[in-house]
């Protein structure tokens, strides 16, 4: 913690504090979570009397590998007091042993003295990031909503994603993502940004968190202050934004200072370098000036703020080791730190941490304050009457799981969301009596909802992995599609990234019609397809939009859906 940020703290709470100090004496040794006091006084309480082990434990989450958590994992909930766990998409097959896992995990966090329960989080952003699978909708996701133009489903589609994961005892949500498709070049915001005007992502990620919230979820908009404006994946590498900070307040923070004002409980810090305004390029998840000064300080963020995976190179890399960039994202400012991974018990990310906390009274100030907040949050919403259920029960999920009436709006959802590029004049499309059409893509859904409205069509498959590394392949594919095509009047081709553009750029001089049925992100077609005759957009491979996009070309309702990117207007 800054010498300067310490002054400030006890110059205007020091008073309070001594205010409080009484209070903290009559409450009797006994308090635990559950007891009967005012929150801010309890979290308080519970706070002071907490070791410097169960302080720095209650500021961390940890993922597990496998369909069950480990014994590492366990231990640290058992022995340490771990504050929170992730459920990440490799463990989430059975939806039932979720439940379970849950159940489980948070039984164990209640046998500790101060009995908190854990935070439960996942990514369950709708479209492309779903983490939780199983039974669980697969939705037509965040640029479908952006181009429905609806906030309504913004919110019914937080409502309904959450809805189906609170009832396996899942707590917490990192959504929605509030990142513009600013960067036509992204591979990983993409589809999962509501588009690329900030008001109206700022409109729709208000809209969506409010009903993820009313399902009884806790959502985290992310990443702040905004991914939308690079092509590089923090994964791999720290991306660099090169915008000024005039550029940052009238676009990126758009969305974010709606987010505040709407009083959304949680924000996720980004591993993303600003060097036109941190000079040294820390990234803004490490970044004191970025997390205090900007987001606590100007726009009087008052929430949790929640770093995204420290696995993360984008991260580690720059603070030089794992242990190192914990602590810097302490010192910045976030309050929850993720590791995707389950720290061993002598991890220096732990022991270098808790000797700090002993030998340096600022960073010890800095993680009780941490502490504190999560723990206040922990009140607000477990005792709150829409909470998740703490041991949920896995005999019963299936009752939720998938969610009926949000199996109906989902697909209406995808019906507004269908945006036609070109070729209005021609739809609906039927064929005549002798015509031979062909369906090409790699998915069951594609086929399926493509032979319900055009039985007599041939399909034919090409592979979901289509991969620039592997060119002979790419070929392979590209040549053997163009010498089926041959046969056919009519194409119906699936494109979703620059490969499967360039096997449909194939049927440029071929002297067919030409359907093209794009999902995900629309970029791959915008550009070089006036060859085809009719080409709509659907913004995910659910079922519900390879429904809804045969739907529009066979003129079962009228696409009135708006490609959400200002370069597609």
């Amino acid at each position: 913690m800054h010498l300067c940020y310490l002054k400030r703290f006890l110059f205007f709470f020091l008073p309070f504090i001594f205010c409080i100090s009484s209070v903290f004496a009559e409450l009797p040794e006994s308090i635990d979570f559950w007891s009967n006091y005012p929150n801010d006084v309890l979290s308080d309480a519970i706070v002071e009397r907490m070791t410097d082990e169960e302080l720095l434990s209650q500021i961390l989450m940890f993922g597990w590998a496998g369909a069950e958590p480990s014994d590492l994992l366990n231990a640290w909930v058992t022995d340490r007091g771990l504050g929170s766990v992730k459920v990440f998409g490799w463990n989430t097959d059975d939806i039932q042993q979720v439940a379970k896992s849950v159940r489980l995990l948070q039984q164990e966090a209640q046998e500790r003295r101060f009995k908190i329960p854990l935070f439960v989080a996942t990514d369950q952003e709708g479209g492309l990031i779903r983490h939780v699978k199983g039974e669980t909708s697969y939705t037509p996701g965040n640029l479908a909503i952006g181009a429905s133009g609806y906030p309504i489903d913004a919110y019914y589609s937080g409502y309904y994603i959450n809805k189906e994961i609170k009832a396996l005892g899942i707590n917490m949500n990192f959504a929605p993502t509030v990142d513009l498709y600013s960067n036509l070049k992204s591979t990983v915001i993409g589809s999962r940004s509501f588009g690329s005007n900030p008001y109206n992502a700022a409109i729709m990620g208000v809209a969506f968190a409010k009903g993820s919230m009313d399902a009884g979820v806790i959502p985290t908009a992310k990443h702040f202050p905004g991914h939308g404006d690079t092509s590089l994946d923090s994964h791999g590498r720290l991306p660099q934004i090169d915008i000024d900070w005039y550029t940052m307040k009238n676009r990126e923070l758009v969305p974010f200072k709606s987010i505040i004002e709407a009083e959304i409980p949680a924000i996720m810090s980004g591993h993303l370098s600003f060097p036109k305004i941190e000079s040294d390029g820390t990234p803004a998840s490490l970044s004191y000036k970025f997390l205090t000064e900007i987001l606590r300080g100007e726009l009087g963020y008052k929430g949790l703020i929640i770093t995204d995976d420290m696995m993360m190179n984008g991260a580690t890399i720059f603070a030089g080791s794992v242990h190192k960039a914990f602590t810097m994202a302490i010192e910045a400012g976030n309050d929850i730190i993720i590791s995707s991974t389950t720290a061993s018990l002598g991890d220096p990310l732990w022991t270098r941490n808790l000797e700090l906390m002993r030998t340096n009274e600022d960073f010890k100030a800095r993680v009780m304050d941490a502490a504190r907040r999560v723990i206040n949050a922990k009140l607000v919403y477990f005792k709150s009457e829409n909470a998740a259920p703490l041991f949920p029960d896995e005999g019963k999920i299936y009752e939720s799981i998938p969610d009926k009436e949000g199996q109906k709006f989902f697909l209406e959802q995808a019906c507004r969301s269908i945006s036609v590029l070109k070729g209005s004049e021609f739809l609906p499309y039927k064929p005549e009596e002798n015509e031979k059409v062909l369906i090409a893509g790699p998915f069951l859904a594609l086929y399926n909802e493509g032979k319900k409205r055009y039985p007599n069509a041939s399909t034919f498959h090409y592979s979901y992995e289509l991969n620039s590394d592997d060119s002979n392949y790419d070929e392979w594919n590209a040549t053997r599609f163009e010498w089926v095509c041959r046969s056919y009047d009519t194409i119906i081709i699936n494109v979703y990234n620059e490969h499967t553009a360039n096997i449909a750029r194939r049927l440029r001089y071929a002297g067919k019609k030409v359907i093209v049925l794009s999902i995900l992100s629309p970029v791959f077609v915008m550009n070089d397809m006036d060859f085809a005759d009719i080409i709509l957009c659907g913004y995910s491979y659910s079922d519900f939009s390879f429904a809804a996009l045969f739907g529009a070309l066979n003129g079962e309702f009228t696409p009135k859906g708006l490609v959400p990117l200002e370069e597609a207007r």
